[in-house]
């Protein structure tokens, strides 16, 4: 039908991408082009990835081919000239890159406009060092170094704050966030099975409601190239703490709802 022809939704719509991403970026560029289109045409302002989105490998040596610092990576550039394409916002989840003062790695997050301009970054503050009862062992502070900046930015959604993944445990954080002004919160993931059955849903509604503010978590699902299982379940949380839009636990799908600031 013609563009003329489709009501406007009363609130933008924002479109979460669930996805199983593996080793390969190009690959995951293609998935993430593909999903933004799509996304496009289901009328979306904004689309949001899971962390880790352009590659996901435990293997530290593999994974360091393809490591740079932001201004050598082809990888932002890659999302904003797909913004571009697209006509949407686009928020990246994360990718790992090069510290610029180092050798040590960040877990990034880029907030990108319609025009392709980045309109922030955050590090991924709180780093994952864990040992779980099913025996997996997860040590991100040995590649890792985190983050110090609380960052919200403006985007078509509202003021949105950015926080990855275990980030999440941390309501200070949140508080800070709101502090700052944010109405909504992105928190792109890649939890783990065991924890994302014991924790993901009610620490996600936990933080719409503490907050006062939507909670936007688009997650990594299913099983990976790198040998790893993660929980999936992208979600979209209302400030009242409903569930209004969520994934399955695997497979690639777009999460959607309206962002009505007025609620």
């Amino acid at each position: 039908p013609d563009a003329m022809d489709i009501p406007s939704p009363a609130a933008p719509l924002a479109a979460l991408v669930q996805m199983t991403s593996g080793i390969d970026p190009a690959v995951n560029l293609a998935t993430i082009d593909r999903a933004m289109g799509e996304a496009a045409t289901h009328g979306a302002a904004m689309a949001f990835l899971p962390e880790m989105s352009l590659l996901l490998d435990r293997d530290r040596a593999r994974s360091g081919a393809h490591m740079a610092r932001e201004a050598d990576s082809p990888w932002p550039a890659a999302l904003q000239a797909m913004a571009q394409k697209h006509g949407i916002w686009l928020h990246s989840g994360s990718m790992p890159l090069l510290a610029d003062d180092g050798e040590r790695r960040v877990n990034r997050a880029h907030v990108i406009a319609a025009d392709g301009s980045i309109r922030a970054r955050y590090d991924k503050i709180h780093m994952f060092d864990v040992t779980l009862p099913s025996g997996e062992n997860w040590q991100e502070s040995a590649a890792y170094e985190g983050g110090d900046a609380v960052v919200v930015t403006e985007t078509p959604l509202g003021l949105l704050g950015l926080s990855i993944c275990y980030d999440l445990r941390f309501p200070e954080l949140y508080r800070a966030l709101v502090d700052r002004g944010a109405t909504l919160i992105a928190i792109p993931a890649a939890f783990t099975v065991s924890t994302g059955e014991a924790h993901w849903h009610v620490l996600m509604r936990a933080r719409a409601i503490e907050t006062q503010c939507h909670v936007l978590a688009a997650a990594q699902c299913g099983t990976h190239a790198d040998g790893r299982q993660t929980y999936g379940h992208s979600i979209i949380v209302s400030p009242w703490g409903e569930v209004l839009d969520e994934g399955g636990p695997e497979g690639e799908e777009i999460v959607a709802a309206e962002i009505d600031i007025a609620r």
